[in-house]
């Protein structure tokens, strides 16, 4: 039997975490949970103040906790720009055996402001915000595999991602 995993892909707004993220958690049999998917779903569409951040980190926490309860893997992509909101999931994975992988995803500025340009189902992020989270983004304090989503498709990505979760 493999081990659990919790996966968590973190980036900046548009460097294309929620399509590797699907495409991972088809590939693995994972669960996954999107950050804009539970805000929406939670009524909180707009609400980006500290509080409304704090409360969705919460709420994905504690979907992440009872996943890992069943043993089941999972896969969160959010931001995780700051190290306040990342701490937790570190702890959980410790807490419930499962082995926490980070993923950092990237892409140039270009590539970023056509993907935020464009109208999508639950991210509210446009380019303005893109900036102000990479003003506020702190660099991951633990190992990861960082992948360029603009050099890499999604295929690619999620091979990648495979050998990364086999170390």
């Amino acid at each position: 039997m493999h081990k659990k995993k919790l996966i968590l892909i973190v980036g900046l707004p548009g460097t294309g975490k929620t399509t590797l993220a699907r495409a991972l958690a088809a590939a693995i049999g994972a669960k996954h949970l999107n950050s804009d998917i539970v805000r929406h779903d939670a009524g909180r569409r707009g609400q980006y103040d500290a509080m409304s951040k704090a409360v969705n980190y919460n709420e994905m926490k504690n979907r992440t906790e009872g996943y890992l309860k069943n043993h089941q893997s999972v896969i969160i992509d959010a931001t995780f720009y700051k190290n306040i909101f990342r701490q937790p999931y570190q702890l959980m994975g410790e807490k419930y055996n499962a082995e926490v992988k980070w993923i950092e995803i990237r892409a140039n500025e270009e590539t970023i402001r056509e993907r935020v340009g464009k109208k999508r189902k639950y991210s509210e992020a446009d380019f303005e915000v893109y900036k102000r989270i990479k003003e506020d983004y702190e660099p991951l304090g633990m190992a990861n595999l960082i992948l360029w989503s603009d050099q890499l498709s999604v295929d690619e990505m999620a091979a990648q991602v495979v050998e990364f979760l086999k170390l």
